[in-house]
């Protein structure tokens, strides 16, 4: 499998201070906002269809077309725009899958990288969303809506088919996830260390 991977920071938490202040603006506001709109609208739609209509046929349709955009917005157009990322996959003649990754390359396009704010409205809408979704499904199955789980499942596997996407993406194929969060946690521990040992000194 062919995978194009650079390393972009998942928070902009490492950049460096001094570029900070130039990278606090919104630079993609439309993107940012349907980043959101989507995932947001489907989840609305979810609680409040049975105030709003009693035809559960009208709700199913409307919250799958919003997951379905969303899907689409998300994978091809806002993860590009907003942390320069973007992910694949495609079947080989053999019938095999491949995953594959491309990250928007630093050094060349150094003024077009992305802002913390909008790397921060990324990651927080890609990775709560599922999230919500999931309680949405454990809520279905425990109150006994069946006709509601078939929705629930629907959003779990399109946003958490992006999550799983984005994060390997960012991950890389070399890494794993376990790796990554062992290195942040490290990186807090040792800051925190510093810290304590800064306070102490003086």
């Amino acid at each position: 499998s062919s995978e194009d991977i650079e390393d972009v920071s998942l928070f902009d938490a490492d950049d460096d201070v001094s570029r900070r202040s130039k990278k606090s603006k919104i630079r993609h506001p439309v993107a940012s906002f349907f980043h959101l709109f989507f995932r947001v609208s489907a989840i609305a739609v979810y609680l409040l269809c049975e105030l709003l209509t009693s035809s559960f046929i009208a709700c199913m349709v409307t919250i799958i077309l919003l997951l379905s955009c969303d899907f689409w917005a998300v994978k091809n157009v806002t993860g590009r725009l907003m942390v320069g990322l973007r992910w694949w996959n495609q079947v080989d003649d053999d019938g095999k899958s491949h995953w594959v990754f491309e990250s928007r390359k630093v050094s060349a396009q150094r003024s077009k990288t992305s802002s913390e704010a909008e790397s921060r409205i990324f990651w927080l809408g890609l990775i709560t969303c599922p999230m919500i979704w999931v309680i949405f499904a454990f809520s279905a199955l425990f109150s006994f809506k069946v006709k509601w789980l078939a929705v629930v499942m629907m959003g779990v596997v399109l946003q958490g088919a992006n999550l799983y996407g984005y994060i390997r993406c960012k991950v890389g194929s070399r890494k794993n996830l376990t790796s990554m969060a062992t290195s942040y946690l490290g990186k807090q521990f040792l800051r925190q260390t510093v810290a304590k040992e800064d306070q102490t000194a003086s």
